[in-house]
């Protein structure tokens, strides 16, 4: 798919693995630029939930995918607090869930409903002015993007961030050995599903986020704005 935009209106294609922090710093370059911030992670969370409230089994890929084909997702509200709605229902502290997070990976794998969320984020970043965070934005959903991230940290930095996010929440978190063997599998999956596997783009930037902090990389990327357009 081709698109065309104006010079001043980026599409910006964040990919990574989980937790190396691309939709927190999605949505704060999105808040910075004015531009629309697209978190596709939680439209395949939403997907998983629903999965699990109309009781699905996760291996059924074919009704799994019909469900893709016929829900309705919507991402609504300011860059800092956007709502994440499926078929009118609000799901975004739902979707947060370390369970729904793991049932994501294993929907994201389901070509069925790669295909249908990849033809929705087309559409809502086509104009232009986006920050666009997931696993195939610059390989698989634009790869025309003028700008390319690939955002990656170290599975033990990750596991300490998932940790403490979870502690954050309320949650009680796993031991970090424990999140960090999930984090490994998950990168697993990702990286070997048939259908836009996690790559990094040949024109992306790679940032690895281990030892810096959120203001560090959103400083960064800004700077590779500006020099792109």
């Amino acid at each position: 798919m081709e698109t065309s935009v104006p010079d001043s209106q980026l599409i910006i294609a964040i990919d990574g693995p989980a937790g190396a922090g691309k939709s927190t710093l999605a949505r704060e370059i999105a808040r910075r630029l004015g531009y629309l911030f697209i978190n596709t992670g939680a439209m395949y969370r939403a997907i998983a939930w629903k999965a699990a409230d109309e009781r699905i089994p996760l291996t059924d890929a074919e009704a799994i995918g019909e469900l893709a084909r016929r829900a309705v997702i919507d991402l609504t509200g300011p860059v800092d607090a956007t709502r994440v709605l499926i078929d009118g229902r609000d799901i975004t502290t739902e979707i947060v869930h370390p369970d729904i997070s793991r049932n994501a990976s294993i929907v994201s794998a389901i070509s069925a409903v790669r295909r249908a969320l990849v033809a929705r984020q087309r559409e809502m970043g086509a104009a232009g002015g986006v920050v666009m965070e997931g696993r195939d934005i610059g390989t698989h959903v634009f790869p025309e993007a003028r700008l390319k991230i690939y955002l990656d940290a170290s599975a033990e930095a990750r596991a300490r961030r998932r940790f403490d996010e979870d502690l954050a929440r309320g949650l009680a978190p796993a031991s970090l050995e424990s999140i960090k063997s999930e984090i490994e599998a998950r990168d697993l999956r990702d990286r070997t599903r048939t259908d836009s596997p996690l790559t990094i783009a040949d024109d992306a930037v790679l940032i690895d986020s281990s030892n810096l902090s959120i203001d560090e990389v959103v400083a960064m990327i800004l700077t590779l704005v500006a020099r792109r357009g």
